[in-house]
């Protein structure tokens, strides 16, 4: 068993926000979330011993790698700090919690700073999803697609209705939910957008179609954002909690976790799973959340309070939920239609608002969402909140289910 990480406290910039428009950028970006999230944890500069950052695309949106030189400027104190930078397309930011995580439960370190940044709303959002097709095998799928990503989900769409059947209305429900949840989330991107009727069905002036079977409803927002989490082993996490008058049994820590890496075409993926007779999609997704659950010590979503998940579609958010064990494959829609995924159902899925609601910048997007989950379970939340919650887990992706990691966050 591995040593418990904890968190002690973290940040996220408003994602509303578009930093290029202010005359900012990455390190900005940076900048904020650092210094936030270290107040925000009421710990110096100087008791980071290391820090990990998470990014996909820096040199291709703002012609910056090697971020982790940044932190010297961020703060005097982190001249000389260890650092290292950590790319798996959308779970960049997983991959960055996942190093660090490694490096205190070795005791290498006592307390590890994780930031998540992406700067993405500084090109024409043509350019925008040209940069992100590096995720995907370059030259050898979705060719001829002038957005790459909706065209590849929209194609698991295809063989999700393929294999179970799949009624637009199931997609709409769940961007309905991701929107509504945003509107309580102060950072979110969408929280003062306006939304009718038409804008989540089938009319192509109010709700238009991006690629194949997704439309705009179904789509994931182009952000600018960071996030940031300091965490802690036991022993140290023990000597914060006595500074600043807590119970140690009262921070959140990082309960269990998974990550697997699948063939990065998708097509691959999918023949893999067609006629297995467990039903699932995608296996190594699925891998990735039973073995968190597994190293958590729980038996499945029955233990689970809430769920934060990657909805850079709908579809994925649809897929996730037959995943994680919400409901068995191919009956996704009785949870979405029961109710129970809604912020007061019995599993609720991305109070936050996910990715269609709150924003996707994309190397911050992991560790987004394990700051909502230790914040649902010691009740910091605001008006995401979620009563009761002690145990949330969350599911970050890269590429077409590429690169799958899980977590369990709780007390």
């Amino acid at each position: 068993m591995a040593a418990d990480v904890f968190i002690l406290g973290g940040s996220q910039t408003d994602f509303a926000r578009n930093w290029a428009r202010e005359g900012a950028g990455l390190f900005e970006l940076m900048e904020a979330a650092v210094q936030d999230g270290l107040a925000d944890a009421s710990v110096a500069p100087d008791q980071i011993e290391v820090a990990h950052i998470g990014n996909f695309a820096g040199e291709l949106f703002a012609g910056q790698g090697l971020l982790g030189g940044f932190m010297g400027h961020i703060d005097p104190a982190f001249d000389g700090l260890p650092t290292s930078r950590h790319e798996a397309a959308c779970a960049s930011g997983s991959m960055a919690i996942l190093a660090a995580m490694a490096d205190l439960e070795s005791g290498r370190y006592g307390m590890a700073a994780v930031v998540g940044v992406e700067l993405m709303k500084n090109v024409p959002g043509q350019t925008a999803a040209e940069n992100l097709g590096a995720a995907a095998w370059a030259g050898k799928e979705a060719e001829g697609a002038r957005y790459l990503w909706p065209a590849m989900f929209s194609d698991v769409a295809e063989e999700y209705d393929a294999r179970f059947g799949l009624s637009r209305e199931h997609l709409a429900e769940i961007s309905r939910i991701n929107f509504a949840n945003a509107r309580r989330n102060p950072l979110s991107q969408t929280r003062k957008w306006s939304f009718s009727d038409e804008s989540f069905g089938e009319d192509d002036d109010a709700n238009p179609v991006i690629e194949g079977r997704m439309r705009k409803s179904d789509c994931g927002q182009v952000t600018d954002g960071a996030a940031m989490l300091v965490l802690a082993n036991a022993q140290t996490a023990a000597e914060h909690a006595r500074r600043t008058g807590q119970s140690l049994d009262d921070l959140p820590r990082i309960k269990g976790w998974g990550h697997t890496t699948a063939p990065i075409r998708l097509e691959t993926k999918l023949a893999a799973s067609r006629g297995s007779n467990d039903g699932y999609m995608f296996p190594w997704m699925r891998k990735a959340m039973t073995d968190a659950y597994a190293r958590a010590g729980v038996s499945g979503p029955d233990a689970i309070d809430a769920f934060e998940t990657h909805d850079c579609f709908s579809i994925t958010e649809l897929v996730a939920i037959e995943h994680f064990g919400i409901a068995p494959p191919g009956r996704a829609r009785e949870a979405i239609e029961g109710g129970v995924i809604a912020a007061d159902g019995a599993c609720p899925v991305n109070p936050s608002g996910g990715l269609i609601g709150l924003g996707h910048p994309v190397g911050a997007t992991g560790v987004r969402m394990a700051l909502d989950a230790a914040r649902q379970t010691t009740g910091r939340a605001g008006e995401c909140q979620i009563d009761g919650a002690r145990t949330v887990a969350t599911f970050n992706v890269g590429g077409s289910a590429t690169a799958n990691v899980s977590m369990v966050i709780g007390r």
